[in-house]
């Protein structure tokens, strides 16, 4: 319609890091209070000088999960690390794309990234998007649309993938589990990956022996990924 404000293309994040933010915000763990039922938490490290951008983490839970379930795998490694960590929850049991198309989660996610810009530094160069199973489905599918501003994704036993588009080149890192019951690997990552290479992005890929979780080694391996050192 002329003159009437240009839509957004499907699955498309607008919400970007600013220069110069005065952090505003608490550290701890914390709720957005963007919605009255299903929220977001962000944990923000403690003892670390908030001046310097930090990397960001998005974390995506699994079907049926919350927040916190989200932030399992890496809360406790967080101070250590310097990450901020981000986790919205799906406005319905799963992921908008899996119930049938990009929508009112990705609505969601940019407002929550819009609230954690604003009020914190965020480096620009390590934003991270990062799920286990539903969520790492959704974190492929979503940030392969959004490689402009996710610089990797971590996607702990995918099930799928169903980016909208392809922009830019995130480095992605993929664990699966050999005995994984729930999302087959054979059917999932073992197809996933070699689609991924196919299409030119540089993948790390790493199967476990075991079911569909995300063990403690497999988190450490992840992190020195993410950090250049593995």
């Amino acid at each position: 319609m002329a003159g009437g404000r240009q839509q957004e293309p499907e699955g498309r994040l607008t919400a970007r890091p600013a220069q110069g933010v005065q952090v505003s915000g608490a550290r701890g763990l914390q709720a957005l209070g963007l919605d009255g039922g299903r929220d977001a938490l962000l944990y923000v490290p403690e003892g670390l000088p908030l001046t310097q951008p930090l990397p960001l983490v998005v974390m995506l839970h699994g079907a049926g999960g919350e927040a916190r379930h989200a932030l399992a795998p890496l809360l406790d490694h967080a101070d250590a690390h310097g990450l901020l960590l981000l986790a919205p929850e799906s406005r319905r049991r799963t992921w908008d794309v899996i119930l049938g198309g990009y929508g009112p989660d990705v609505a969601f996610i940019d407002r929550a990234l819009t609230w954690v810009f604003g009020r914190y530094a965020v480096d620009p160069g390590r934003i991270v998007l990062e799920g286990f199973s539903d969520g790492a489905s959704y974190a492929l599918s979503l940030g392969l649309g959004n490689g402009d501003l996710f610089t990797h994704l971590l996607a702990f036993s995918p099930g799928f993938m169903a980016p909208a588009a392809q922009v830019g080149a995130p480095r992605i890192f993929v664990s699966h589990g050999d005995g994984d019951r729930v999302l087959p690997i054979d059917r999932c990552s073992q197809v996933i990956v070699p689609e991924l290479r196919g299409a030119g992005y540089d993948v790390a890929y790493l199967e476990f022996h075991g079911p569909h979780t995300v063990p403690r080694e497999v988190v450490g391996t992840a992190l020195a990924w993410l950090e250049g050192t593995g």
